[in-house]
């Protein structure tokens, strides 16, 4: 059944890309034809949905990609080495931290321009402090377990214990912190997107969904309907397993 649901979608997919226009359609209201109706230009918003998910994900699993690692790697370095390095290092967090960071992420758009690259590293930029805060604490806790120290009485070297001891035991919890950066970097991606500020015509996303569909919800309410729904369901199963897997 699950294999006939996929091929059923892509060949609906295929027999309705998410690009073709049809204007003198218009929009019209779901159907057989067209199960999420169309949108103004008579574009398929089944397809559209589809794709806006496609484009949403993509985005944001590459940039939680990103913060994660870099949050990972900041606070290993912080956790590991302390001291001097500890305090500046996470000085620089509580500076950074009470900063409005959605701000922070209009402005590099603005100054950077709204190319896909542009979005990935600006939301990365203020993703990835949670991690650090997070990976910090338990390397602290690991640099003083005993196979730490037999390896330093062994003569290990400091980046040889942090690669083949640090590392392999807080892979766990930097994959909880991925699952759960992921759902807030979505939201990120479609409210920048919602503005106009995230991915730019011909992609869409589902924010960009959601506000052109906003613009007719009184004489076509399905426009914004759909996508809403996929960007909920989204969200929600992101979240469940985020909290099922920390837990």
């Amino acid at each position: 059944m699950a294999i006939g649901g996929i091929l059923l979608v892509g060949w609906r997919v295929y027999s309705h890309p998410y690009y073709q226009q049809d204007i003198a359609l218009g929009a019209v209201a779901p159907s057989w034809e067209h199960w999420f109706g169309t949108d103004r230009l008579g574009r398929d918003l089944f397809s559209r949905v589809l794709y806006g998910c496609y484009i949403s994900l993509s985005i944001g699993i590459l940039a939680a990609l990103m913060a994660v690692s870099f949050g990972t790697f900041y606070g290993i370095i912080s956790g590991y080495f302390g001291g001097l390095i500890d305090l500046i290092l996470m000085r620089v967090v509580d500076i950074l931290y009470p900063i409005p960071l959605t701000l922070i992420v209009i402005l590099l758009m603005v100054i950077f321009g709204r190319r896909a690259g542009v979005l990935f590293f600006a939301i990365s930029v203020v993703e990835w402090m949670t991690t650090a805060r997070i990976i910090r604490g338990e390397v602290l806790r690991i640099r003083e377990s005993g196979y730490v120290q037999a390896a330093r009485g062994l003569g290990e070297r400091e980046m040889r214990i942090i690669w083949r001891h640090v590392l392999p035991n807080i892979m766990g919890i930097a994959t909880v912190c991925f699952i759960i950066t992921l759902p807030a970097v979505i939201i990120l991606e479609s409210f920048l997107s919602f503005l106009g500020l995230g991915v730019q015509p011909p992609r869409s996303s589902l924010g960009i969904l959601i506000a052109e569909g906003a613009k007719f919800m009184a004489t076509a309410p399905w426009q914004v309907f759909f996508p809403s729904a996929a960007f909920i369901i989204i969200i929600w199963a992101l979240t469940v397993f985020g909290d099922r897997l920390r837990r």
